[in-house]
């Protein structure tokens, strides 16, 4: 059950204070890639750096990284038991999701780290990770509608929301492309607080800082990647000059190559799931404006001549299905609806029904062949294996699913 509000949380932390200071990540699209970036360059720097993003890919330590690694299970469980007792014993009542937040700033300060990049769970101004004191640079990212029933049913409303992170003498980065109606109000906050705002884009990179500019241009990016790379190298700029001003951080840029973030025009090697040696593409492209973007990048890169498409797809319950799945599946695709499995700390996320999100698909004129795989992803990968004769495949529209992708790789390695 999802429960926003600060009260509880606080009550959860406040007898160990947090002794590290904080990079706070906002938005829709692209905060789990910047908080990426950022610990990444971080760490390469020196700076012993924690990381915790949601949801989690395998495990469900695995969403706290210290220098980049996953956190060991051990210290994960012995952490996580000392904070529910403390919820059991004060009688707080806390949620999953704030258990899960305050273990891992516990283990940020027992693993005594000088910075955490902290990646907001739902909104922000009520998540439980705004509890954070300490922040040196708010960022803010690529604002869509989503979550509305929690957040607003306007671009606006969820705008506000998500500004709800920027505090009064914290420096933010704020993602210039996004819509007027979300610039506008997130310029409202900023002047209402008095606080120093950057407003990034790769356009602007190439006025302000062309080398950083040319570096982007040679490793030919999406352009969401180039977006999320400059609010990186922005929201860096301004920490390092708190914590290391003796560094240059254009000097780090070029690592930003290196990051790999999983589920994100991700190309995986289903082998010894399924007979087929050729990638396929995997990514977690849940909502309308994700969902475009991985449009667009399959339509330059996986549709030559006008080669049809296999998907294979899942969602979460509640989502917008003709506005993630419509824009993504042309005519002569052919498509797989299955089911993701039970999330691990998150009994309330629920996936489509395959059969119902078979019928959404079904409304696509011209759609080629389409079956549908109730709780049986597996299954689904092979029939997409064997219609798809060698032709480009794409798993997409959960991070959920992509999760399952993974296990399912791991455990058959093992």
């Amino acid at each position: 059950m999802i429960e926003l509000g600060l009260g509880r949380i606080a009550r959860l932390v406040q007898q160990t204070p947090l002794t590290w200071s904080a990079i706070h990540v906002a938005g829709t699209n692209g905060k789990g890639s910047i908080s990426a970036y950022l610990s990444y360059l971080l760490s390469a720097e020196g700076v012993r750096c924690g990381r915790f993003t949601s949801p989690h890919l395998i495990d469900k330590w695995d969403c706290i990284t210290i220098n980049e690694r996953v956190v060991q299970e051990s210290l994960f469980r012995r952490i996580e038991s000392q904070v529910r007792q403390r919820d059991k014993k004060l009688g707080i009542g806390a949620s999953d999701f704030e258990l899960l937040t305050a273990t891992a700033f516990e283990i940020f300060n027992h693993e005594r780290v000088e910075v955490g990049v902290v990646e907001v769970g739902m909104g922000g101004r009520l998540d439980a990770t705004n509890v954070l004191k300490h922040v040196l640079v708010s960022v803010i990212a690529k604002i869509g509608m989503d979550h509305q029933a929690f957040l607003g049913s306007t671009i606006e409303e969820i705008a506000r929301e998500k500004g709800g992170i920027l505090k009064p003498g914290v420096p933010c980065v704020i993602d210039s492309t996004n819509e007027k109606g979300v610039i506008d109000t997130l310029s409202n906050i900023v002047q209402d607080l008095g606080i120093d705002a950057s407003f990034v884009s790769p356009d602007k990179a190439k006025e302000h800082a062309p080398a950083f500019a040319e570096l982007l241009k040679a490793w030919d990016l999406e352009p969401h990647q180039e977006e999320n790379m400059c609010l990186a190298a922005s929201a860096l700029n301004i920490a390092l000059a708190q914590i290391r001003p003796q560094t240059d951080p254009l000097r780090l840029l070029p690592l930003l190559a290196k990051v790999r973030w999983p589920g994100r025009l991700e190309n995986v090697v289903l082998e010894p799931l399924i007979s087929r040696s050729k990638p396929v593409l995997l990514d977690g492209a849940h909502n309308p404006q994700s969902a475009a973007v991985l449009g667009r990048y399959v339509d330059r890169k996986l549709r030559a001549n006008s080669q049809p498409v296999t998907w294979v797809i899942a969602a979460s319950s509640g989502k917008d299905l003709a506005g993630v799945f419509c824009s993504l599946i042309h005519p002569g695709d052919n498509v797989a609806t299955a089911e993701f499995g039970p999330v691990d700390g998150m009994p309330w996320v629920m996936p489509t029904k395959s059969a119902d999100l078979a019928s959404t698909i079904s409304s696509i004129s011209g759609i080629g062949q389409m079956k549908s795989f109730q709780g049986d992803l597996l299954s689904a990968m092979q029939w997409a294996s064997e219609v798809s004769q060698s032709g480009p495949i794409v798993i997409a529209g959960s991070l959920y699913l992509v999760s399952d992708v993974h296990r399912l790789l791991r455990n058959a390695k093992q």
